[in-house]
């Protein structure tokens, strides 16, 4: 065992999850919406357990409101925006683990590149539409949507698309919830609240990823911080629901496969050298391998926006990452900001890999 992983020793020792347990969190990939009062919370537990790759999502900047829940960020992390934050302050609570931050909305034009990589969604969101729109992703993908919401001093959560369970429209079906909503920003929050739902969301992840215990899969737990009290209640699939979440995740899909432009590692190294164009590689500064051609610049994706905000929007810009979705994410989230002209590379730096082995 590593001088690292020791930090696993006592979760090793539990014979339900074991080196072999160890290991599976180690290779997990889960994505988690939302880096506010519910998410901050699941990402310190799942850093912690050693989940191998977190992405981070939150295109909102830390408010001085923010921190009486958000307990990863400080007064001085104020008008920073928190997937970026986050990423930097979890990245060293557990350095064995690979962070990565999107700090944009999770919207329907990069919803589907944003998730390709991932096994498992937290929604940690406080907006309904954003919900609705994990979930019909999540169906389509077919994988876990970790759900919780709070209110005051109550909160609810249960996990979805399990095992082909059932989905959030199941529970509560569009036409339901087509009241206005009501956020912390009106109502108010316990700060300990979200604080206490999102462990019990951290401990859901846990379970799926590892098989053990009794996911809360068409279970809604209800929780009331005042009375200290947990309520569970069952719920069935509803066809006709998963239908309608089915095909709006679909008309999703075929619109925003249409909005970018791939090419191939051949395209890309035939002309690679012409001047007209912009070649970003938006990993992270810890990523291998480096890419030793002076035509390329390091760009990682938490600064892409700085740093093309003097670039011409007819600019032509060729994104690239190590398997080609972040930078299909990228790629969606510039043209809706006004460029004309963005292409990323088809299965990223592994394709240049298989054509040039010593890249």
């Amino acid at each position: 065992m590593t001088m690292l992983s020791k930090r696993y020793e006592k979760q090793i020792a539990l014979p339900e999850i074991g080196l072999l347990g160890q290991q599976k969190l180690a290779s997990a990939k889960v994505l988690v919406i939302g880096a506010g009062g519910l998410g901050c919370p699941v990402l310190q537990n799942l850093v912690a357990a050693g989940i191998g790759f977190i992405g981070i999502v939150d295109g909102d900047a830390i408010e001085e409101t923010n921190l009486h829940r958000q307990w990863l960020y400080r007064a001085s992390d104020c008008g920073k925006n928190k997937a970026v934050v986050a990423a930097g302050i979890v990245s060293k609570q557990n350095p064995e683990v690979q962070v990565i931050p999107y700090p944009n909305d999770f919207n329907r034009t990069n919803a589907f590149a944003m998730v390709a990589d991932y096994q498992i969604l937290v929604d940690c969101t406080d907006n309904i539409e954003t919900r609705y729109l994990i979930n019909d992703i999540a169906l389509v993908k077919k994988i876990p949507m970790v759900y919780a919401s709070v209110h005051k001093f109550q909160g609810q959560m249960s996990v979805l698309h399990y095992k082909n369970g059932p989905s959030y429209r199941c529970l509560f079906p569009e036409k339901e919830a087509s009241l206005p909503q009501l956020d912390c920003n009106d109502s108010g929050i316990l700060g300990i609240l979200p604080n206490t739902l999102g462990l019990l969301q951290a401990t859901e992840v846990l379970k799926i990823i590892l098989g053990i215990g009794t996911v809360l899969n068409g279970k809604l737990l209800l929780y009331d911080g005042l009375k200290h009290h947990f309520q569970t209640i069952n719920f069935n699939k509803n066809k006709a629901e998963i239908e309608k979440g089915m095909q709006r995740g679909l008309s999703i899909l075929n619109h925003s496969t249409s909005t970018t432009i791939g090419i191939s590692a051949t395209t890309f190294l035939n002309n690679m050298l012409n001047d007209d164009q912009l070649v970003i590689d938006i990993r992270e500064e810890y990523e291998e391998p480096k890419l030793e051609f002076a035509c390329i610049q390091c760009v990682p994706l938490s600064q892409l926006d700085d740093f093309l905000a003097k670039t011409p929007k007819n600019q032509k810009i060729i994104l690239m990452c190590q398997h080609g979705n972040r930078s299909e994410t990228a790629a969606h989230y510039i043209l809706n900001h006004g460029f004309t002209q963005v292409y990323h590379l088809e299965k990223g730096i592994d394709a240049l890999e298989k054509l040039i082995p010593k890249i």
